[in-house]
């Protein structure tokens, strides 16, 4: 490890060198001079330096306004590269082995192998796997698309130094690509003028596609098929895609009033004129490639006698595929289309099935090596993305619905859907939906609300099979929330079964869910129409944001193993969809430990879950690190199957409940209970400028009167994290644990921690947030903000803090945080430095705006703003 530390901290030194002469060039040496000081009197203040921390107080405190920008860009900046140097780092060719160490799929493989597990059961787990990764755009991608494109050019950069053989004259030249590319970053405004629109963020997942992922997954597939013919002799069938992508981007309607029916419409439109495009390439590669004569007689009888068969059918397809581009091209520019739609290719099989029977008939002909190179590389692209490019999901409020069929109702006279039971309205909804008339009148015309969500529902109606993954319901309660959506579709005339998931969030509705889904399943319509196979969405923001952490994530794992055990009764197959955010407070772990502390048997239908914001960046944004993420996804989801994880002991379970029961009360009572705490949140944190960053689409919150009740999970978390007191991470949990440390059962906790994949995983969790906290900050965020007859509600806050360290360093690891990931401990030592600044210089900001009322200084809100997006990139995972 110490030679990876080595490596990063060169990179890393070297970059930083980089913009100090950006800066200088740019700003002058007086500028670069007190950047410099901030940073060595930021090193010693970690160090424990007081006359260091005071004089960087004073300097930060004195800056004056024409400084501000300049000194926010420079610690902002270099926390990007710092990112970079890291993420390169991870898939760097002399660090691959030792940062993966026993995580990855090739290790995996060789200790099946060594266990003698059979390797037919191998080979059929391999087959049933699937990663279904949800890309949304929650508004945690802080950084600039234009930014995102340059810091990859700095990551391939990075790639090409590490080679030893090259030139003096090579080493220069790259050296100097490298500076040109950070002198252009810090020449570019990091900060968007405008929020993005639902298009724009579609544009963004359909980027990070084309970029990546596209070149990612057949490498990935590659990757699979090596350790399976390495360790058990047997390839990867072609057929199967063991990577799926859907996107939220252009569907998720909830909450959001700028994602409409149109938008929904022109987001599909996109990803097909992507899709083709995309495809079209690969295509004109295999026609130039394919200059071969030989080939089966059956392939000859299908396609014609011809002396470059495969070529001619590449230019075949290659003229459909040019017409699909213009064809879709036209549709979404709005002009008069000129290519018929019969010309164009609209479904997989269209491409998959000449590709394959290329494939077939190379492989017959003794041609594997070649049938083996972009040929699969383009099956599997097809069975991966298709020409869709990626699924779509829609989403929308439960309530929404209620309300569109209420007034449906009220329209013909049956009175008010809204209003009735629940039995009442499931009577009503598998009446209509046996019914062959229609209910909606049509002549009528709706609320403009009611309108939307029938719009909605014929775009949905509109698509073939397969492009349109889910229908997710938020805030779904009862059976008739689901019922609900199937009757709008079939209204809307929907021919095809959508899987309509309902989305429990909050505590009350995590522990019902179990009921809700029984009473589905004892309808008959119900069972009748979903074919045995049901998804299930389980949020993680909204119930912790409800609850806190450990009493979230423990009724998060009870209804995943409620709903397991339920559908294995009525012998359905259940499709679990994590909707997890990158934060601790958001259901965020380490994705290889998060995924094997599941319930058992819940990953036997794949892994379904949401990558959101900055996330997908630093998973998927670069097609070595993608490939390393897929692989982490892989091998977890392996081995969660076959070596399924510890059903938890009746005394594990008691704990858990007890523990849940405590931490849940301590939390209410202070974000609930305690009167001075909104006020006193809102002054600690940045959670109202945070509204005037333009991160994304959608509003900050679902009512813009209420309270933090009604403040989206993502902009509660991102306030908390920027002053450094990560308060939704870990409030209540370590009051909870040391209470039964004073009850005397600590062995207990350790024997959970030890034997119990979900303990510990929540124990790691809490060491990671820890970590990153810091009292010193959190405390200086209150006496420069905070009224003074607040003051003791952080106080309190930052004492149970400390003492809820204490508790876990004496389960964990004797008095050091991180101890067992010490590459995450290093990371987060190096950011520090550059944070701090960050943070104290955004207090002081805070504290001259707010003094200023209704007439900011622009110069002062900018540097705010770069200040929230540079510590979001030193915290890494915003949300």
């Amino acid at each position: 490890m110490s030679q990876l530390y080595e490596s990063m901290r060169h990179n890393i030194h070297m970059l930083g060198d980089f913009l100090g002469e950006t800066i200088r060039d740019a700003q002058g040496n007086e500028i670069l001079e007190l950047i410099e000081n901030i940073r060595q009197l930021s090193r010693s203040s970690r160090s424990g330096d007081e006359k260091a921390r005071e004089e960087l107080l004073d300097i930060l405190a004195n800056i004056s306004t024409e400084n501000v920008i300049p000194v926010a860009r420079a610690f902002s900046q270099f926390l990007n590269l710092t990112n970079i140097a890291e993420q390169y780092q991870t898939i760097s060719r002399h660090s691959q082995d030792s940062l993966l160490g026993d995580r990855s799929l090739g290790q995996l493989f060789e200790r099946l192998k060594l266990q003698n597990i059979s390797p037919k059961k191998v080979i059929e787990t391999v087959e049933k796997l699937l990663i279904d990764l949800v890309l949304t755009a929650h508004p945690t991608e802080v950084t600039r698309r234009s930014l995102v494109n340059k810091h990859v050019e700095i990551n391939r950069t990075l790639s090409r130094l590490e080679h030893d053989d090259l030139t003096e004259k090579e080493t220069t030249k790259l050296k100097r690509r490298l500076m040109q590319l950070i002198a252009l970053a810090w020449h570019t405004d990091e900060i968007r003028t405008k929020r993005p629109t639902p298009v724009d963020e579609a544009k963004w997942g359909m980027a990070v596609i084309e970029n990546s992922l596209w070149k990612a997954v057949p490498e990935f597939c590659r990757q699979v098929n090596y350790h399976l013919e390495k360790n058990f002799g047997v390839q990867h069938p072609v057929s199967l895609a063991p990577v799926r992508f859907s996107s939220w981007m252009g569907g998720d309607r909830d909450g959001n009033p700028f994602v409409t029916a149109q938008t929904t419409r022109q987001v599909l439109h996109m990803n097909r004129w992507k899709a083709a495009e995309l495809f079209l390439e690969d295509i004109k590669s295999l026609a130039d490639e394919l200059s071969i004569i030989n080939c089966t007689p059956e392939f000859r009888e299908k396609y014609g006698d011809h002396k470059e068969p495969y070529r001619i059918l590449m230019k075949e397809l290659r003229n459909k595929l040019t017409n699909t581009v213009t064809y879709y091209a036209e549709l979404l520019q709005g002009k008069t289309l000129s290519i018929n739609s019969k010309d164009i290719l609209t479904n997989d099989e269209q491409l998959w099935e000449p590709l394959y029977d290329c494939y077939q008939s190379l492989q017959k002909c003794g041609m594997r090596i070649i049938a083996n190179g972009g040929l699969l590389d383009c099956l599997r692209r097809v069975r991966c993305f298709g020409l869709g490019l990626s699924r779509l999901d829609i989403r929308q409020e439960s309530t929404r619905h209620t309300m569109a069929i209420a007034e449906i109702t009220r329209y013909i006279g049956l009175g008010d859907y809204s209003q009735w039971t629940e039995d009442d309205k499931q009577a009503f909804l598998v009446r209509e939906l046996s019914s062959r008339r229609p209910l909606v009148p049509t002549n009528w015309q709706p609320s403009p609300e009611t309108q939307e969500i029938l719009d909605t529902c014929k775009v949905v109606a509109e698509q073939p099979e397969g492009v349109i993954s889910a229908y997710v319901i938020s805030m779904a309660r009862d059976a008739s929330d689901v019922l609900a959506v199937h009757l709008l579709l079939k209204e809307a005339g929907c021919k095809i079964n959508i899987p309509v998931a309902p989305l429990f969030e909050t505590l009350d509705d995590l522990d019902r869910c179990e009921k809700v889904m029984t009473n589905l399943f004892n309808i008959g319509w119900y069972r009748g129409v979903i074919n045995n196979q049901q998804m299930v969405m389980i949020g993680y923001s909204d119930s912790a944001k409800d609850a806190g952490m450990l009493s979230a994530s423990w009724a998060q794992y009870r209804a995943q193993e409620a709903l397991v055990n339920l559908c294995e009764q009525y012998s359905i197959e259940l499709t679990l969809f994590h909707g997890r955010g990158g934060t601790i407070g958001r259901g965020g772990a380490p994705a290889h430990a998060a995924l094997l502390s599941q319930p058992p048997r819940s990953l036997k239908n794949g892994l379904r879950v949401t990558e959101q914001g900055e996330m997908i960046r630093f998973k998927l944004g670069l097609p070595a690190v993608a490939v390393e993420s897929l692989d982490l996804y892989a091998s977890a989801i392996l081995e969660a199957n076959l070596f399924p994880p510890p059903e938890p002991k009746q005394a594990w379970r008691e704990m858990m409940n007890e523990a849940s029961k405590i931490s849940c009360e301590q939390y209410r009572n202070i974000v609930r209970g305690e009167a001075d705490f909104v006020p006193y949140f809102r002054a600690a944190t940045p959670e109202q400028e945070l509204s005037k960053l333009p991160l994304g689409s959608r509003p900050a919150k679902r009512n813009p009167n209420g309270g933090v009740e009604s403040l989206r999970a993502i902009p509660w978390i991102f306030a908390w994290m920027q002053n450094r007191l990560m308060l939704p991470a870990w409030l209540g949990a370590g009051s909870a644990l040391q209470q039964f440390i004073n009850d005397g059962q600590e062995e207990l906790l350790k024997t959970m921690c030890q034997e119990w994949p979900f303990f510990s995983t929540r124990i790691g969790m809490l060491e990671m947030v820890f970590s990153k906290a810091d009292l010193w900050l959190a405390e200086h965020y209150d006496q420069r903000l905070v009224p003074e007859n607040l003051h003791h509600l952080g106080e309190t806050l930052r004492n149970q803090l400390q003492s809820d360290i204490k508790t876990v360093l004496s389960l964990a690891h004797d008095g050091q945080l991180m101890a067992d990931l010490p590459w995450i401990a290093e990371s987060i030592a190096l950011r520090n430095i550059y944070t701090d600044p960050l943070n104290l210089l955004q207090v002081e900001l805070l504290h001259r705006l707010r003094s200023q009322g209704e007439n900011p200084n622009p110069e002062l809100e900018q540097a705010l703003m770069i200040t929230i997006t540079g510590i979001a990139a030193g915290m890494r995972n915003t949300g």
